[in-house]
């Protein structure tokens, strides 16, 4: 009797120290981990949702999140006072783990307020520029940063139509627009078209004006986000209207950033995604707080992405595309 409950006993204390072993603060019922996150953009921007599915695809089992948004897209100059209550929040809510996304979330809010001030971890994703002007890494700060698979993409563009020779770009004259216009400049010796032009707009009339001007300049044109660019009234436009007014205007094949382009009228593209942005970010924010030192979970960038292409504007533009450009990619109707 005394050797069977010795041996029940010693189940139960190696039960425990496995317990022990691979529980985290977010295994346990009693204590839930609590990350903030904070978005530089608006609640209904589609770049922001994807981040958002990835986050929550990773942090949803195991955490508490309150996401916040600074609404820098359709407001910029609204920003630092934005960020003066995002950090407001943080001290209120006291979370485990915080994760920033995009530009404007890290020269407004992480950087005055977070990086090396706070012993809290913090993760970044989407960013563009370098992480050296933002002084990454840090002390409390690592991430993922966010790059356009542009070399890809025009190499899908010429798979797709064979004919084209050479690319423009069109961009919002914002912090990421200034990133995009570094990483091409930095590359465009390796594209496989000729680089023509960048242009960076603020205004629907800048925007019809210089799709104009880019028709007889190029072959097909990439464009960025460029959601917040106002109208004639002031008003910041959404994607969905920017793509249209800019399709109507330049009238030729358009390569999108990223995937809502492809659904709202671009040709293809080769598309970064938030869910990996996200989800990858996540999944470093929890490597910290289950006591990885910051030091030893390095800055990443995103390596890997997605075909897709718009068959209905594909057959609108009179474009046959052979089948083995099509293997593979996502096929939007």
């Amino acid at each position: 009797m005394k050797e069977k409950q010795s041996i029940i006993n010693g189940f139960y204390a190696l039960l425990c120290a496995l317990l022990l072993l691979y529980s985290t603060p977010c295994d346990s019922a009693a204590v839930i981990c609590k990350v903030l996150t904070v978005m530089s953009y608006e609640i209904e921007n589609p770049w922001c949702e994807e981040i958002k599915e990835g986050i929550d695809s990773v942090l949803g089992p195991y955490c508490e999140i309150e996401y916040f948004y600074m609404n820098t897209k359709n407001d910029y100059s609204g920003g630092i006072q934005k960020a003066k209550q995002a950090y407001a929040l943080y001290q209120k809510y006291q979370p485990d783990g915080i994760i920033c996304a995009d530009d404007n979330a890290q020269s407004m809010f992480v950087v005055p307020f977070l990086k090396d001030k706070v012993k809290t971890p913090v993760m970044f994703c989407g960013v563009n520029e370098t992480p050296e002007k933002y002084g990454y890494p840090a002390s409390n700060v690592s991430g993922i940063l966010e790059r356009g698979h542009i070399m890809q993409s025009l190499a899908f563009a010429k798979q797709i139509l064979p004919s084209i020779q050479s690319v423009g770009f069109i961009a919002k004259n914002s912090p990421s627009g200034q990133a995009l216009l570094q990483q091409v400049n930095a590359e465009s010796q390796s594209y496989l078209l000729n680089f023509s032009a960048f242009k960076m707009v603020k205004t629907v009339m800048e925007l019809a004006s210089i799709g104009k001007q880019l028709k007889s300049n190029c072959d097909i044109i990439y464009m960025d986000s460029m959601e917040g660019i106002v109208d004639n009234t002031g008003r910041p436009l959404e994607n969905k209207e920017i793509t249209k007014i800019l399709t109507i205007a330049y009238d030729k094949p358009i390569i999108g950033a990223n995937h809502y382009h492809v659904q709202q009228g671009a040709l293809c593209a080769v598309v970064k995604t938030g869910q990996n942005q996200g989800s990858e970010a996540a999944r470093m924010l929890l490597k910290a707080m289950q006591g990885t030192p910051i030091s030893d979970i390095p800055i990443t960038v995103n390596r890997h992405g997605k075909r897709v292409i718009n068959i209905s504007v594909m057959k609108s533009l009179g474009i046959h595309a052979s089948r083995r450009a099509m293997i593979g990619a996502e096929l939007i109707k």
